[in-house]
């Protein structure tokens, strides 16, 4: 098992109330995001298993394009993959954020 940790620094908060949320399902050879609002309001930390070795630089890519674009700031986000492709790591993190933007506590 593959495990990286990544910190980033974000233009601030993303808007919202809920306090955590849950997409995805890591049993279907996709991914689960765990999102909880929990750090700073302008740090993001990201925490990634992957049974999937040698891809830790298309990682890191997807991780920051998705910080810089969505700010996810106060976020410490959990990330369990079955092997799912790029497009969908990238789609289930804005998924999450949204879902945050929309929550309730």
């Amino acid at each position: 098992m593959e495990n990286l940790k990544l910190r980033f620094t974000t233009r601030g908060p993303i808007p919202g109330t809920a306090r955590s949320t849950i997409v995805g399902v890591v049993a279907s050879g996709n991914l689960e995001v765990l999102l909880e609002r929990v750090l700073d309001q302008n740090e993001c930390a990201v925490e990634i298993a992957t049974p999937v070795r040698g891809y830790d630089d298309v990682w890191k890519a997807v991780v920051a394009d998705f910080v810089e674009r969505a700010s996810p700031g106060g976020m410490r986000i959990s990330i369990n993959d079955g092997g799912a492709r790029p497009d969908t790591v990238a789609l289930r993190l804005m998924q999450g954020v949204r879902t945050m933007e929309a929550g309730d506590e």
